[in-house]
């Protein structure tokens, strides 16, 4: 928020819950795949609204993780043909889980009203 543009009053609520809405559906996801386009998709079409504000550290978290899901998993599928399943299969795991990592301690720290990528 700056002197020229300020924030509408309660736009910082709404703010909040969009960008919780964003980690609901990174994590729903897992059942519907095409919740993470969705995410993403709100990710940049809201990314300006929350320039300024606390919130955008957890914008530039999120769309990393979307990033590099689809970086890890592309890459999980190079080695499943090249080099095997078993490799392949541990790589797409660790991404998973690293995927869920991201999307708990992001929505952790929302809750707490911190931003990302400060010392907690």
């Amino acid at each position: 928020m700056n002197a020229e543009n300020p924030a509408p009053q309660g736009s910082d609520d709404s703010l909040k819950t969009i960008t919780m809405v964003v980690y609901a559906l990174q994590l729903a996801s897992f059942l519907a795949g095409i919740s993470l386009l969705v995410a993403v998709v709100v990710n940049y079409v809201k990314k300006s609204d929350v320039q300024g504000t606390w919130l955008a550290s957890h914008f530039k978290w999120q769309l990393r993780t979307f990033w590099f899901t689809i970086l890890w998993w592309a890459s999980a599928l190079i080695v499943l043909f090249l080099v095997g399943p078993l490799l392949g299969g541990l790589l797409f795991i660790a991404s998973v889980l690293w995927m869920i990592y991201r999307i708990v301690q992001g929505w952790v720290r929302l809750y707490e009203g911190k931003e990302m990528y400060t010392e907690p």
